[in-house]
This record gives structure tokens, C-alpha cells and sequence, in this order.
């Protein structure tokens, strides 16, 4: 990227995170509301919103509209983040559009996040890029999110679970609340007399209750989509079959015409980097499963995909996670998928020290094969442990996939879309 928009981007993170839409609806209307100008589905929830929304891009993609597609985070560049038929934002169209919004901001004397900056950089990229739909994903919540100026028509919802509950509220009730929210209550009818639609998924019984409650008392309706048994994915995993259920009861939904055949065509070849994706050599063989893993929860659906498509194998994993983390907790549940441990830091500032993960494991009476900072020459060293050709798992941290991805990213073609990229700093996830 080009360095003053890289600057003005980084100088916003003193911000934080503020929860509100004040600041992005007074920049867009400085900008000529770009927003306006295409249509829009927001996906919102706890887990599984990048998946979803980027199954759900390119079923809409295959459909033949000029579709973008909005995420967080990214894994090597910013340019991830903004997407248009699945190319990202060139460097100086990012970079041209973040002085943009700073011209605005500067104008109006409003002093946004640097989320926001990125949402809306999105939206006039979107907008010059004439598309049809853009699909965003929500960052934290959904009412106050930045992305809910956008206004969509349909909403997906693919989970809730206690997050940012400072924010949020302290129950799954309130963050359900929360997240629904990005429907608004004024604009609940859309111009072609048709009510806004919720897509749920992930929700136990008393939560779809009070979901349609609230959708109700809306204007909104809400439809439950079955999780269907005829979906294949290179992403291993029955949490993304349910991400791509959703995103195609949204996709049909969406569409006049919907083409299921060509739908789960489609979805056969859309892997979600860096999350339970296989990396595969040009002789066909696995050589790393990574994922991006990095708290207990997430273990979890690690550990029942192993189950699945690998009962009773145990790999060689390299293994580094935030401080943060309950890492007891991680290496426990990983511990009888696992036959040798090498962990492993990155240079990001807020990655556990090698001998506090050493201490870790040992607690678990499991023991380190290996130890290093993380490079492309690190990995090969664990590879040449590997002598039963099972592939490498890599996990713990988005951070260190994103590290991972940027090694090996000339190597398999299942990071092609990365090549080309320059990393930029991921200090807001």
C-alpha cells in the first residue's frame, strides 16, 4: 500500500473501538452516501461470519452479479478486506480512497476508527466499482456496527455466543438483540414493499424464539434454514457445511432466480483461507492443514474435524497463540490429535514467549519436540520430522496463519490469491 494511507489508517487505531453510527453516516453523506448505490447483505454473529459471507459472495459471484465482498480480519494485507469478483482492492485505489475519507473526515472534523475508515473506503470502492451486491460482514455486534448505515435487505445471522459483552450486553439474549439490530427500525420496509428477511443459524430453541419475536416487532421475518447433507467444501469441518447452508437459503432468497446445482458447484471449490484448509502440492498430497484456531471454542470444532476426516491419526503440530489465551485449555483438548509438539512465536509483540508455552505443555506432562521463532525454515525443519507423511497442522493463532500464509504462499496454489500482496500490520483484528 501506498504509505500516507497506510499512515493516516494506522493513526486511527488510538480509537479503538467505538461502538456508534454517527460518524460513518455524517462521512458517507459528505462522500455522497456511496453506500446508496448498491444493494447489500449483512452477515452478523459470534463465529463463522467470514465463511459464510465468503461462500455466499461467490455463489452470488457464480449467479453473474458483480459482487463485493467486505471481511475482517485479514491474514497478510489489507487488501483482503475489499473485495470485487474476488480480486482485492489494488494498492492505489486503497490508498486513494483512505485520503479520501481523511479529506472528509478532516472537513466535517469528525475523528473515526479505524474500522470505520475501512467500511467506508468500502463502500466508495463499491460504488465506483458499479456493482451489484455487496456482501458485509459485521464487525463487533450489528446495531451500532459501521457497516449497518449500508441498510441491507437481508440479514444473516450465523451465531451467538458471549463476546465483547462490555458492549454487547452480558447475556446471549442481549448480544441476539445486538446483533439483529443491524436491520435498524425505521427502514425496516424496503422501496419494493418487501420486509427485511433474517437468515438464522446456529441458534438453540429459545433463541429462534426470541429472534422472531424481535423480527416481528421489526417489521422483519425470519427463516431457519435446515443444514443440508449434499454440500462439499475444501474446508474441513461440519461448522463451515452449516456457514454454507445459510449462505445458500440467503443466496436464493436473494435472487429471482437461483440455480442450486450451479450453487453447489460453486461452493466445491471456495476455500476460507487459512481455516481448516488443506495445503495440497502439485502431487495431490496434504502437506498442511491450517487453522486459525485461537481460543477454546474454536479448538473444539478443530478437534471434531479431526474426528471426522482423520479418526485416530495424530499429527506433528506447530502450535503458538496470543497471551491472552487459555492456552491450558487449548493444549488439552488438542493433546490425543497430537504426536509431537513444536511451538513456535511470531514477532508480534503480544505472542506468548517460547518458554511460557514450554511450561505450558509440561504442565500436561506432554513434551516439546521442537522449539523456534517462526519462518519458512522453521517449518521445514518440523517437515523433515515427518516421516509417516501425514501432513503438518498449524494452529493457535489467526496471527500465525496469516505469518504462514505470506511463507508458503508461492508454493500452493490454494494461496494464489495472496501472491502479489505486500503484509501490512494487523494490529486491529
Amino acid at each position: 500500500m501506498i504509505q500516507n494511507g497506510l499512515e493516516y489508517l494506522n493513526s486511527r487505531l488510538i480509537f479503538g473501538m467505538m461502538p456508534g453510527l454517527a460518524s460513518t453516516r455524517k462521512l458517507c453523506e459528505a462522500l455522497g452516501n456511496p453506500q446508496k448505490k448498491f444493494k447489500t447483505i449483512h452477515v452478523v454473529g459470534t463465529n463463522g461470519k467470514g465463511s459464510t459471507s465468503y461462500y455466499l459472495s461467490g455463489v452470488l459471484q457464480a449467479h453473474g452479479l458483480k459482487t463485493g465482498l467486505y471481511t475482517s480480519p485479514h491474514l497478510v494485507s489489507m487488501r483482503e478486506r475489499i473485495r470485487v469478483n474476488d480480486l482485492p482492492i489494488d494498492d492505489e485505489s486503497l490508498d486513494r480512497l483512505i485520503m479520501q475519507v481523511k479529506a472528509a473526515a478532516e472537513e466535517t472534523q469528525v475523528e473515526p476508527t479505524f474500522f470505520e475508515v475501512l467500511t467506508i473506503v468500502a463502500f466508495l470502492y463499491y460504488a465506483e466499482q458499479n456493482i451489484d451486491v455487496a456482501v458485509l460482514e459485521a464487525g463487533m455486534g450489528g446495531r451500532l456496527d459501521s457497516t449497518a448505515v449500508a441498510d441491507g435487505e437481508l440479514i444473516v445471522l450465523t451465531s451467538i455466543g458471549l463476546e465483547h459483552t462490555e458492549v454487547l450486553g452480558s447475556t446471549e439474549s442481549a448480544i441476539l438483540k445486538e446483533k439483529m439490530g443491524v436491520a435498524g427500525s425505521a427502514q425496516s420496509i424496503l422501496s419494493n414493499g418487501r420486509s427485511k428477511i433474517f437468515v438464522l443459524g446456529g441458534l438453540n430453541d429459545d433463541l429462534i424464539a426470541e429472534a422472531k419475536i424481535f423480527a416481528a416487532s421489526h417489521g422483519c421475518s425470519c427463516v431457519v434454514p435446515e443444514i443440508r447433507n449434499d454440500i462439499e467444501l475444501p474446508n474441513l469441518g461440519q461448522h463451515y457445511i452449516e456457514n454454507a447452508s445459510l449462505s445458500l437459503k440467503a443466496a436464493e432468497l436473494f435472487l429471482n432466480k437461483f440455480d442450486d446445482a450451479l450453487a453447489l458447484k460453486t461452493l466445491t471449490t471456495r476455500s476460507w483461507a487459512g481455516r481448516m484448509q488443506k495445503l495440497i502440492d502439485a502431487n495431490g498430497v496434504t502437506k498442511f492443514i491450517l487453522d486459525g484456531a485461537h481460543n477454546s471454542h474454536a479448538v473444539r470444532r478443530l478437534v471434531e474435524a479431526l474426528d471426522k476426516y482423520y479418526p485416530n491419526q495424530k499429527f506433528h503440530c506447530v502450535f503458538g497463540a496470543l497471551r491472552d489465551k487459555d492456552v491450558g485449555e487449548m493444549l488439552k483438548l488438542m493433546a490425543p490429535h497430537v504426536s509431537a509438539w513444536h511451538i513456535t512465536r511470531t514477532p508480534y509483540p503480544r505472542f506468548r514467549e517460547l518458554i511460557d508455552l514450554q511450561s505450558e505443555l509440561e504442565k500436561l506432562g506432554l513434551n516439546v519436540a521442537s522449539a523456534g521463532e517462526f519462518s519458512r525454515e522453521y517449518l521445514n525443519e518440523v517437515c523433515a520430522n515427518v516421516t509417516d507423511g501425514s501432513p503438518v497442522l498449524i494452529t493457535g493463532s489467526l496471527y500465525m496463519i496469516g505469518a504462514t500464509v505470506q511463507a508458503l504462499k508461492d508454493d500452493f496454489d490454494g494461496l494464489a490469491f495472496f501472491r502479489g500482496m505486500e503484509p501490512t500490520t494487523n494490529e486491529h483484528r
